[in-house]
């Protein structure tokens, strides 16, 4: 019994750290921040972010789009020639209720339409998107940034304009995703998760 009563503390911090949010941290040429990912609500699109942080594939890539105050967009073209990167192959992402697209929200974009489209853009939503909620299959939210939202505001209000193939709103100076690491759930203790700022006025030209 004594043997049993001692082993309560292990159990404990042993369900705690299965039930440890995975987070992600996105280092950016202007700075790094950090997501949560919503791997019980939206496990398949947990799944296929994680499968293209674990194969490198982000490392390298630009914010390619900052959408007025909408959101940014980027994981898909790599520097310095804007060339979209090989993506895996189109995953359903309907696997369960949807999670809405609020402020601070971070989901996979499809590049193409219906389910044929292939997943591997994200996007942070700097607002409440809630328009893209019914088109979930496509816009599907995986987790939420939780540190680091100033360097999601720098980025917010940098000059953007045609650049490459896209006509507006990508940075005229690159945004480099120079890697995303996926941290470990057991080195959590005492974290914790950041109040959204308020959102500032836009210093856009």
């Amino acid at each position: 019994m004594l043997s049993w009563i001692l082993c309560l503390p292990w159990l404990a911090a042993h369900v705690n750290a299965q039930e440890a949010v995975q987070r992600v941290r996105v280092t950016t040429s202007l700075g790094a921040f950090v997501i949560a990912l919503e791997a019980q609500r939206a496990p398949v699109a947990v799944a296929e972010f994680l499968r293209y942080v674990e194969d490198g594939h982000y490392t390298g890539t630009l914010i390619h789009r900052v959408a007025g105050d909408d959101l940014l967009e980027g994981g898909g073209y790599s520097r310095p020639d804007y060339q979209q990167k090989p993506a895996h192959e189109p995953v359903r992402l309907d696997d369960g209720k949807c999670l809405q697209n609020l402020r601070g929200t971070a989901a996979l974009a499809r590049s193409g339409p219906g389910p044929k489209g292939v997943v591997e853009d994200f996007y942070i939503n700097l607002k409440d998107n809630l328009g893209l909620d019914p088109y979930c299959s496509n816009y599907r939210v995986f987790g939420r940034v939780v540190d680091g939202f100033e360097v999601i505001e720098r980025i917010r209000v940098v000059p953007t304009g045609k650049v490459g193939p896209f006509r507006k709103n990508a940075p005229l100076t690159p945004i480099v995703i120079e890697r995303i690491e996926h941290l470990d759930p057991h080195a959590q203790a005492g974290f914790r998760i950041q109040a959204l700022p308020s959102m500032r006025a836009s210093a856009r030209g």
